[in-house]
């Protein structure tokens, strides 16, 4: 599994009015590492970035295979 820079991006961009940071206390993520792997330079396979992700779609009833690309 591998997370889709892209699309989360795009998710901050519209619900967050960009604030990365803000995001990334809510998913309950530091916000260096998510500012890192959207980036490009942390690894978007991270184990917990993909669990915070995936925890955040559960929770507010988005589709969490629009975040994550799955093998």
């Amino acid at each position: 599994m591998k997370v889709n820079t892209e699309a989360l991006n795009k998710l901050i961009k519209e619900k967050y009015r960009g604030n990365k940071t803000w995001f990334a206390e809510i998913i309950g993520l530091n916000p260096k590492t998510l500012i890192q792997l959207l980036n490009g330079c942390y690894s978007a396979e991270s184990p917990k970035a993909i669990r915070c992700i995936t925890d955040y779609c559960k929770n507010n009833k988005l589709n969490y295979k629009d975040y994550i690309f799955l093998p």
